[in-house]
């Protein structure tokens, strides 16, 4: 089941609940259903409301919430209440699922270096928005950089980000210039756009120059915006080279 599943499943629960705790009615043989299954579930089970666990029907639930609360308010706030630790757990775990499918993209092609990069921005999206632009222009040039070392070609150390990316981006057929396709080309020129506005973020935005009497602050919002794109771009690039070896060593 996926966590999409998961949280309208649980979400349809609650609808009844309410429903039944305003003087409404609802379909209980779903409710059983319902109930049977998020109860056995490992992960949902431990934060369900606890009158989930115990009422089984909804006779039962209706005793128990017409004693406890005797307006449609006070039964109202008490069920969103129970619930929200449960949804909550699910919306942040279903937030999460991309930062973790780049940790593992990002952890299978590089030891623990450019992993630990990307860990420190994800970490400081919320923080340190100014540290996590200029971590996620880090992971990029990390990410070229290695890629650029596997394949042993020679790029000046004080070499820009755009510079970088497009020498990365031509040694994996991945320039604009090299398809003939416009749609390819569109699209690997947007890539190469995003790759120079992260550039150009990091030195307006990011903490790595120092700004004047009206420093531009960037929001966590920004933040997330150019990490979530630097590890795109970065798995893009991983998985591309990775492609590129594949069928190097099947030709071999």
């Amino acid at each position: 089941m996926s966590q999409n599943d998961l949280i309208l499943k649980v979400e349809t629960l609650q609808n009844l609940l309410l429903a039944r705790a305003t003087g409404g009615t609802g379909d209980w043989e779903e409710y059983k259903s319902l109930r049977e299954e998020l109860t056995n579930h490992s992960l949902v089970k431990p934060l369900l409301p606890s009158f989930v666990i115990t009422c089984r029907d909804v006779s039962q639930f209706w005793s128990f919430i017409s004693s406890k609360y005797n307006t449609y308010r006070e039964r109202r706030e008490y069920i969103w209440q129970e619930f929200s630790p449960l949804l909550n757990q699910l919306e942040s775990s279903l937030r999460s699922l991309p930062d973790k499918i780049i940790s593992d993209t990002l952890n299978d092609f590089d030891t623990d270096h450019i992993k630990q990069i990307w860990e420190r921005a994800i970490v400081r999206r919320e923080e340190d928005p100014q540290g996590a632009i200029t971590t996620a222009r880090t992971l990029l040039e990390s990410t070229c950089k290695t890629i650029l070392d596997d394949l042993q070609i020679n790029y000046a150390s004080d070499i820009d980000l755009p510079k970088l990316y497009k020498l990365t981006a031509e040694q994996l057929n991945l320039a604009p210039a090299q398809h003939t396709e416009q749609i390819f080309k569109q699209i690997l020129g947007g890539c190469q756009t995003v790759v120079e506005g992260l550039g150009a973020v990091r030195n307006k935005l990011g903490d790595a120059h120092g700004q004047g009497k009206k420093p531009v602050k960037p929001a966590a919002r920004h933040a997330e915006l150019a990490v979530n794109l630097a590890g795109a771009m970065s798995i893009f690039l991983v998985r591309t080279w990775e492609h590129k070896k594949s069928k190097s060593n099947q030709n071999e």
